[in-house]
C-alpha cells in the first residue's frame, strides 16, 4: 500500500507537492556538488561520512524491479539508511530523474547509474533549504504510517 492510497482526499496534489519540492532540493544540490549519483558511489560515501547524508533516492523503473541484485542493494542501502536516520525515498522514473539531474552517458558510452542518489549537506554551512524539510516531513509522516520508503511519481515535464 502506498502513501497515496492511505492519506485520503488531496493526496494526489500532496504527492505532487512532495515531487516538486524533491525536484527543487535536487536542482539545487547539484550545482552545490552535493549529489552522490550510483549505487556502488553511493555506499562508498555512506560508509565514509553518513551523518553528512541528508537524504537518499532510490530509482527503479517497472523493469528494474527484476533485477535481483538490485534489489539486493536497494535492502542493503534502505537498512544502512535506516539504521543511520537518512530519510529514503523510492522514485518510479528514472528518465525524468535523469532530466533533473542532467545525466547523460559515462565516458566510456555507459548510461550513468541513477540508481542510488545521494543527497549530502553543503560543507559549508548548515542547509536550510524549506524544499528539504518538506520532503523530510513527508518521510517521517510515511514512517509513522508504517511506510518506511514512501514511493514517489515523478512527472514528466
Amino acid at each position: 500500500m502506498t502513501f497515496e492510497e492511505i492519506s485520503g482526499d488531496n493526496s494526489q496534489e500532496r504527492m505532487d507537492s512532495v515531487a516538486k519540492a524533491l525536484e527543487d532540493v535536487l536542482t539545487r544540490a547539484l550545482p552545490q556538488g552535493c549529489i552522490t549519483v550510483g549505487v556502488y558511489e553511493a555506499a562508498k560515501s555512506l560508509n565514509v561520512d553518513p551523518d553528512n547524508v541528508v537524504l537518499c533516492i532510490l530509482a527503479a523503473d517497472d523493469e528494474d524491479v527484476k533485477d535481483v541484485a538490485l534489489q539486493i542493494h536497494f535492502t542493503l542501502i534502505q537498512a544502512f539508511c535506516c539504521e543511520n536516520d537518512i530519510n529514503i525515498l523510492r522514485v518510479n522514473n528514472t528518465r525524468r530523474l535523469a532530466q533533473i539531474l542532467a545525466a547523460g552517458k559515462q565516458s566510456g558510452g555507459e548510461p550513468v547509474d541513477l540508481h542510488c542518489v545521494l543527497v549530502t549537506s553543503p560543507e559549508s554551512s548548515s542547509w536550510k533549504d524549506p524544499a528539504l524539510s518538506k520532503v523530510n516531513l513527508f518521510c517521517r509522516e510515511s514512517r509513522c504510517m508504517d511506510q518506511w520508503v514512501p514511493i514517489i511519481n515523478l512527472p514528466e515535464r
